[in-house]
């Protein structure tokens, strides 16, 4: 059992690191700021995000498209990940601070319920868009096969980031800062 809790935390750990290089210390010189219309659709800096659809739980239907414009983080979680549950709270406070555009996609075909989502919303007092992929259909599109990972979207509707693993409040501001 204690092997067990140890890669647990190993792994965790090097998800984290892994990130806070990714946000830090990776050179900026690979993040391009093209305009939309010229750049390829992909799940890369500089490519364009794809677009998606799917529906808020209470039957809203969002597009990423409709974000053009807008600095957005795309992340994709569930209510059982231990780094989602870290990072929601920074997560909260930076959509309070900034006004930021989150649309926080639950993959809701891992969940025990919609009940358990309910609760966690309530819990961590989630006021961004939060949106259920059911089938997986956005998730599997953009490759989030571990949990938490965030797309940070430029205005021009660009991947100027990709985070592996949880974020926090000093990372999502340094990031929005430098984005256009």
């Amino acid at each position: 059992m204690k092997m067990k809790k140890w890669m647990i935390i190993v792994v965790l750990v090097g998800l984290l690191g892994w990130a806070v290089y990714d946000f830090v210390i990776s050179d900026s010189s690979t993040q391009t700021n093209t305009n939309a219309n010229d750049t390829a659709i992909g799940f890369k800096k500089g490519e364009r995000a794809p677009d998606f659809e799917l529906n808020t739980f209470d039957g809203e239907t969002v597009k990423l498209s409709d974000f053009r414009g807008e600095k957005v983080i795309v992340n994709f979680w569930a209510t059982w990940c231990p780094p989602c549950r870290a990072e929601m709270p920074d997560m909260q406070k930076f959509h309070e601070d900034y006004d930021a555009t989150i649309l926080a996609v639950n993959l809701t075909s891992t969940e025990q319920s919609k009940k358990t989502i309910d609760e966690f919303l309530e819990e961590y007092g989630i006021t961004f868009t939060v949106l259920s992929d059911e089938d997986d259909v956005v998730s599997s599109l953009y490759k989030a096969s571990a949990l938490p990972t965030s797309y940070l979207i430029d205005t021009n509707g660009n991947i100027y980031n990709v985070a592996i693993g949880a974020l926090n409040y000093e990372m999502m501001v340094e990031v929005f800062e430098e984005m256009n």
